[in-house]
């Protein structure tokens, strides 16, 4: 059937006498067809970046596959070979490029920046504009089957190929190395390695061509060219290896098991186009290969899809068993606030001498009561104010105020709790103005009243020296004691969540581990900073707070 189309003889002798035409059907073909259906499926899958530009790799190699086909079969006499030809040569260097934007928005999650797209496709345009000019293939002499084409063209369009394949490399080292953990680091391996056997085979299987050629010693030299197309099934193993392994693509079951009974169907389907027994060995063995790997990624992506949806329900499960401990947590710690709160009232009520005047004997016990009270209903308001602002349920109502009257007022309420320690509780303020805008309330109770009432806790014998001064735009507030100090150990716990010191509980029993993070959060809410100085254990600390002034 095939003798009625041939109008060129000695072309499709020269074809037939160097290589099977099954075999070059099958060197294309699956390989154009298999990287398609790959493609096609990722990116009804999802749109992601890293899904379309894979797929447009996939679509520029198939387009290659079947306008370099269409080359070979130059003995059927068709008019626009010549066009197709060269045309063939234009796909080659978009697939490297997409290739190289593929690998960047696979390992990076981001987009290509700007300048590295125009700086591609700037490399491109020279080989557009010599391939729609007719500059790629000057003659096609049929006597010999062969092209006469332009060396400075081939030369330029190896040397861009070559930039993209290095700039592969390139990005895959940095991005090694940017890489925080093991798992990161191997997706960067595999995916680095299936890229680059892909551009590697295709760039030394062309570029072999171009040499060989030249040397009349070497028989058939096109033939070589062939054998460069096998990267792109590499470059697919090595995604269905990250697809089962580190949930690439977010490919699930159906798509898994689809794309591998494609994939065999195919192969399979070239038992029609081969005859000689090496061909025939070929197909076979990738056929096998194919339906082992087939099976082996949708058992594995079965398996992990089930993994993960038992662990999505268990995460369900515990975030409502979380959500409903926490509810219970917040109505239990009102109650309680509520009840230390009334006591503290009490204590400070008799303490005052609001109802009569105590007997000196008393007067600890009550003083001390009061203490223990206010002690522990700030511990409850700690974690309650902890979870709000973690939530992100904390108002704030902002007016103009002078912190320094505030400070002042923070000072009264704290001094019983230093004369109880015996400790020296100092203020000093510089002649300035201290008006700032802010929640009142909030910054009182929990970064003044927290940070000195902090310093008294952990201070033992000595002073506590609460500080104001302006300078510029910023109002300092600053607490300095004599107490236990800060080791660079407890330094990095400081202002996080439930942080304590390695010993602070044995210093403070009280100790919740929320009031450096509270005041922390507020602070920040203001525009603020906050920030502890300390030369080590035993050598005192400092914390500083600075504000925005008004």
């Amino acid at each position: 059937m095939l003798s009625s189309f041939i109008h060129l003889q000695y072309c499709y002798d020269y074809l037939v006498n160097q290589i099977s035409i099954g075999l070059l059907l099958y060197s294309h073909i699956p390989a154009a067809i298999a990287a398609l259906m790959f493609g096609i499926f990722l990116i009804f899958q999802s749109r992601k970046r890293a899904n379309v530009t894979f797929f447009m790799v996939c679509l520029c190699f198939a387009t290659w596959c079947f306008l370099d086909l269409g080359s070979w079969f130059a003995f059927l006499g068709s008019d626009s070979m010549m066009f197709t030809w060269s045309l063939a040569d234009l796909f080659a260097p978009l697939f490297y490029f997409f290739s190289y934007y593929f690998l960047y928005t696979f390992l990076t999650e981001q987009d290509l920046p700007t300048w590295q797209k125009s700086v591609g496709m700037g490399l491109i345009i020279p080989i557009a504009v010599w391939i729609l000019m007719g500059q790629k293939l000057m003659l096609y002499d049929a006597n010999t089957c062969e092209a006469l084409e332009n060396t400075g063209f081939n030369y330029y369009q190896f040397c861009i190929e070559g930039v993209f394949l290095i700039s592969c490399l390139v990005l895959a080292m940095v991005l090694y190395r940017r890489a925080k953990d093991a798992v990161q680091k191997r997706k960067v391996i595999f995916a680095t390695i299936g890229v680059f056997a892909f551009l590697g085979f295709f760039l030394s299987g062309t570029l072999g061509v171009n040499f060989l050629v030249s040397d009349s010693a070497v028989a058939f030299a096109y033939n070589f060219e062939i054998y460069g197309l096998f990267g792109m099934p590499i470059l697919l193993v090595y995604l269905g290896y990250l697809i089962v392994k580190y949930h690439a693509f977010d490919l699930k079951i159906f798509s898994a098991q689809a794309l591998s009974f494609a994939l065999v169907a195919l192969i399979g389907a070239e038992f029609v186009f081969v005859s000689s027994v090496p061909s025939i060995v070929l197909v076979a063995v990738t056929l096998v290969l194919t339906g082992a790997i087939g099976i082996l990624l949708s058992r594995s992506v079965k398996r992990e899809i089930e993994q993960r949806e038992r662990i999505e329900k268990l995460a369900d499960e515990l975030e409502a068993t979380n959500d409903r401990q926490e509810g219970l947590i917040h109505f239990i710690g009102h109650e309680v606030k509520g009840f230390l709160t009334k006591d503290a009232g009490a204590f400070a009520s008799l303490a005052d001498g609001d109802y009569a005047s105590l007997p000196q004997s008393l007067k600890p016990f009550v003083e001390q009561a009061l203490i223990e009270s206010r002690a522990g209903a700030d511990s409850v308001a700690s974690i309650l104010k902890a979870s709000n602002l973690k939530k992100g349920t904390v108002a704030y109502t902002k007016e103009l105020f002078d912190l320094k009257e505030l400070v002042r007022a923070t000072l009264e309420k704290e001094k019983v709790s230093a004369d109880h320690k015996g400790l020296t509780l100092l203020f000093n303020a510089e002649d300035s103005s201290y008006q700032m805008n802010g929640d009142k309330g909030q910054i009182a109770d929990h970064v003044l009243r927290n940070l000195i009432d902090n310093s008294i806790n952990y201070t033992t014998s000595g002073s506590v020296t609460v500080s104001l001064r302006r300078e510029g735009a910023k109002i300092l507030f600053s607490v300095k004691d004599t107490g236990v100090g800060i080791t660079s150990e407890d330094k990095v716990r400081l202002f996080t969540e439930g942080g304590h010191g390695k010993d602070s509980q044995v210093v403070n029993a009280h100790s919740t581990g929320y009031g450096l993070y509270i005041a922390k959060q507020i602070t920040e809410a203001h525009g603020g900073t906050i920030r502890a100085e300390s030369e080590g254990a035993g050598k005192g600390s400092e914390f500083i707070v600075e504000f925005p002034a008004s």
